[in-house]
């Protein structure tokens, strides 16, 4: 039995056809991702910023920026890999997950103003 070693043209009969991460992608992969962490933490040990929304905002510019950076240096989604079905398949995801998640929070905060008022205030009548 003997062991022949993978070429590229096996690779490419067993589906293997997209690149995978270099040392240089993952370096700069993880120092990005360090980063990322790192600068919303300061903005929120640090104190209050002078607008009262401003640090929220930021934090969430830099997540959507850090799962970027994921999906590109770790996962390696592309156009490339497998005919940019996995990219596909990954934007449907992330559209039924904003539709589900923002759907629910859209419904969370209009029930409160479609509720009838209770007698006797919020908590009701005392017994």
């Amino acid at each position: 039995m003997s062991i022949r070693p993978h070429d590229d043209a096996s690779l490419q009969r067993h589906g293997d056809s997209h690149g995978h991460g270099s040392r240089l992608g993952y370096r700069i992969g993880s120092l990005l991702a360090i980063m990322l962490t790192i600068v919303p933490f300061w903005l929120v040990m640090s104190g209050p910023q002078p607008a009262p929304g401003s640090t929220a905002a930021i934090i969430f510019g830099l997540a959507l920026i850090q799962i970027a950076v994921h999906v590109i240096c770790f996962l390696h989604l592309d156009t490339r890999s497998e005919g940019g079905w996995t990219l596909l398949a990954f934007l449907f995801t992330t559209v039924i997950v904003v539709v589900t998640i923002g759907g629910s929070v859209w419904v969370m905060l209009h029930l409160n103003g479609n509720m009838m008022p209770m007698p006797g205030g919020p908590a009701g009548p005392v017994r």
